[in-house]
């Protein structure tokens, strides 16, 4: 038999200890994971948002040089949007930005035989955030300029 069974203090105790956890006590663990997760989810966006540039940066290039491929295969004749790059079978799809836009191929580009840009994250031509291949040295594609 146990000692605390004939003892009503004692057995108050060991009641309160076996109960479990209160609301508030429940509330404050579920407002500890909330904080967490929120701190998580502004990290993951940050590194997605990244990505996205870096990618977006680096088909602005690839496109640029299925344009020029698209040149000589064509005499000289340049395309005017990826539908041309994929009907010449330059491409094996129309290619859209991060973002969901069209590239935008200007040919005769004004630094290159062809430039190509995407309008970035906002969408709209002629802003700070453009990706453009005149820019983007490389694999790099400029997307660090278009970010700052």
């Amino acid at each position: 038999m146990h000692i605390h069974a004939h003892n009503p203090a004692l057995r108050r105790a060991a009641f309160k200890a076996s109960r479990g956890m209160t609301l508030i006590e429940i509330l404050v663990v579920l407002a500890i994971i909330g904080l967490i997760v929120g701190g998580v989810s502004v990290m993951a966006f940050g590194q997605l948002e990244k990505a996205q540039l870096k990618n977006t940066g680096s088909e602005v290039i690839q496109i640029q040089s299925h344009c020029q491929m698209y040149m000589m295969q064509q005499q000289n004749k340049c395309p005017t949007s990826m539908s041309d790059l994929k009907a010449a079978g330059i491409t094996s799809r129309v290619k859209k930005d991060a973002w969901g836009n069209d590239y935008v191929i200007m040919c005769p580009g004004e630094h290159d035989r062809c430039d190509v840009k995407s309008w970035g994250p906002d969408g709209a031509d002629g802003t700070e955030d453009d990706i453009k291949s005149w820019e983007a040295p490389g694999a790099d594609s400029g997307a660090e300029d278009a970010k700052k």
